[in-house]
């Protein structure tokens, strides 16, 4: 799989070779800590989905992202397409939206990540992260 790095390097435009976008740096959240010190943080809920955002107030200015879906969400194969879209808002929107030195995971929600129209996805996506602060 692509990581967000990988798609700002390779990502070149042709007339002047300078890249065509440069992202801020976002890393991806693996470990449960992560997650269960971004579950105690604000949250925002949406049609499709739902944002926690935790500030890490470790001066770090990286902007790290996890992504989860319960088994409310359906069978592996429901959850896993949710979250491939959940990963595909993130990677178009959230290097423009976020706020250095924060986490946010992005929660999947029965029957809605998996069917919702995606750009009516990207909105909530947005609407979520503007209340957020």
């Amino acid at each position: 799989m692509t990581s967000f790095e990988d798609i700002s390097e390779t990502a070149q435009d042709a007339s002047d070779g300078q890249p065509a976008a440069v992202f801020p740096r976002v890393e991806i959240m693996k470990t449960r800590a992560d997650f269960v010190n971004a579950s105690k943080a604000p949250y925002q809920t949406s049609p499709s989905l739902t944002v926690q955002m935790r500030s890490r107030g470790d001066g770090d200015p990286k902007v790290r992202v996890g992504f989860t879906c319960s088994k409310k969400v359906g069978n592996a194969v429901a959850r896993n397409r949710a979250k491939r879209r959940l990963r595909e808002v993130a990677r178009l929107d959230l290097p423009a939206l976020a706020k250095a030195g924060h986490d946010y995971v992005l929660i999947g929600k029965k029957d809605a990540t998996a069917t919702r129209d995606f750009d009516a996805m990207r909105a909530d996506f947005a609407k979520a992260l503007g209340k957020l602060g």
